[in-house]
């Protein structure tokens, strides 16, 4: 594909979700921007959920890894998918029952006042951490793949990139967001689909003999039950329910969109639908990651030391043209799509977890735009410290540490929910900031104190249990408090 037809195609991406924002943002008012008004059909929100679940690191990174780790990520997935179903029957029965537009509003009524802001405030640090980060990465592959060659600087792509996105969510925010993730999922769906079929015909197989060629594959191997094993079945597959629990479940950026549901039956039913389109796309990927080396493999082309770039480069260099149109649809969906999730999930809990809009009743757009531009901008800060740095293993910390911050929040919920405890509220900002201090710490010193244990990703949590342990120490003598 030649660099004109890349940018070309970019452009008419966006240019396609502008127009598409206009027809949604008509009469908008604060309520519909936070909230769509409650009327979002469940089977469309399930649908554009898919999209906004499999991130931009996932479309590229899942299929690279086959060759390393086999089908072993399908036991992540059911782990995801188990988790939302978790969501759907703990979380959004609460959420639905308090009429909740930020759902942070629900730790004022359990706990008071600090442990409201101090949940808010926490949401909307790791939101800016995690959604800087997922932009960095993928605004780091389209500069190597595109705008290189034209020599425009990162730090120029990726500022037009945040405006753009800006652009399309500032005036009709959620009930915008809901409708341009259908054609973002469609283009990100199409194009695992097309590569699959591409693949297969080049190989010359058909539907059976493919599926015969990767059932019997090696490498297709999904299940591990070997208790020692770093892919053990019951390791990974808590380990998505957990990860679905923080992202689904206690963060904004996602719960709005199925808050946009008209009841909770309703709610649930996309929830139980995205739970099984998330496992069979997630088995797509598997599938055309093992497609792509099978397929490099006959064709005797080098498999790049990155596995990430193997699909970027068969996609754009050794497929045909429209195969490569559409798999940089699929990217930019991948990738934009939980941006503006991330960027109108921010807007509306500083609207009204710190601005008050919901008490208030404030219905100042210009406000609300300003807010809205602020956090790009605070976006595109973060992200130029990213690239600044320029050293993984410390970018890794920095996400690792934004996970950290969200097991104080988990920790929060799960007291709310599971006790009927109350607690000294003015000391719960205390303890939040001291979980995730003593989690990094723990986290460099594992291995010296844990008798060359290293602890990882299974900090969340850890965190998580000691923020529940903390708050139990916080406790008031008053024990029988009602749970909402």
């Amino acid at each position: 594909m030649t660099p004109i037809l890349v940018v070309s195609t970019i452009l008419s991406y966006f240019a396609l979700l502008y127009l598409l924002s206009l027809f949604t943002s008509k009469k908008t008012d604060s309520f519909t921007f936070f909230t769509a008004g409650r009327k979002s059909p469940w089977y469309l929100v399930a649908y554009g959920m898919l999209g906004v679940s499999i991130s931009g690191i996932t479309f590229i990174s899942v299929p690279g890894e086959v060759c390393h780790s086999q089908f072993s990520y399908l036991q992540v997935a059911i782990g995801y998918s188990l988790g939302l179903i978790t969501v759907a029957f703990v979380f959004l029965p609460l959420y639905y029952r308090l009429k909740v537009v930020s759902i942070y509003t629900y730790l004022e009524k359990r706990f008071g006042y600090y442990s409201y802001k101090t949940g808010a405030g926490f949401f909307i640090l790791a939101q800016t951490f995690m959604a800087a980060f997922r932009l960095y990465l993928m605004a780091g592959v389209l500069q190597l793949s595109i705008f290189d060659v034209f020599g425009i600087p990162f730090e120029v792509t990726t500022l037009v990139t945040l405006l753009l996105i800006w652009l399309y969510t500032y005036r009709g925010g959620i009930k915008t967001v809901v409708i341009t993730d259908l054609l973002q999922t469609t283009f990100l769906v199409a194009a695992v689909i097309l590569s699959i079929w591409i693949i297969s015909r080049e190989l010359d197989l058909n539907l059976g003999e493919m599926l015969t060629k990767i059932r019997h594959h090696p490498d297709s191997k999904a299940f591990f039950w070997q208790w020692s094993h770093s892919r053990n079945f019951f390791k990974l597959v808590f380990t998505g329910l957990f990860i679905t629990l923080m992202t689904n479940g206690i963060d904004h950026a996602i719960m709005q969109k199925h808050l946009t549901c008209p009841n909770l039956r309703q709610a649930q039913k996309n929830m139980f639908t995205l739970a099984g389109l998330l496992l069979a796309v997630n088995i797509l990927f598997l599938g055309l990651g093992l497609l792509l080396y099978i397929y490099a493999q006959s064709r005797n082309i080098h498999i790049p030391a990155k596995t990430d770039d193997l699909y970027p480069i068969l996609a754009l260099r050794h497929f045909d043209t429209l195969t490569g149109i559409v798999f940089l649809l699929g990217i930019s969906a991948a990738a934009y799509s939980s941006a503006d999730s991330s960027l109108t999930g921010l807007t509306t809990s500083f609207c009204i977890d710190f601005l008050n809009f919901e008490k208030t009743r404030r219905n100042s757009t210009r406000l609300r735009a300003l807010v809205h531009l602020g956090f790009s901008l605070l976006l595109y800060l973060v992200i130029l410290i990213f690239r600044c740095l320029n050293n993984d293993s410390v970018v890794n910390v920095f996400i690792r540490i934004a996970g950290f911050v969200y097991g104080p929040l988990l920790g929060l919920f799960l007291f709310g929910l599971f006790t009927r405890l109350q607690v000294k509220d003015r000391f719960v900002p205390w303890l939040c900031l001291a979980v995730p201090l003593f989690s990094v710490l723990l986290y460099f010193k594992s291995e010296k104190w844990l008798w060359g244990y290293k602890l990882d990703f299974e900090m969340l949590i850890f965190s998580t249990v000691l923020t529940f342990l903390g708050l139990l120490l916080l406790k008031k003598r008053t024990l029988s408090y009602p749970v909402i």
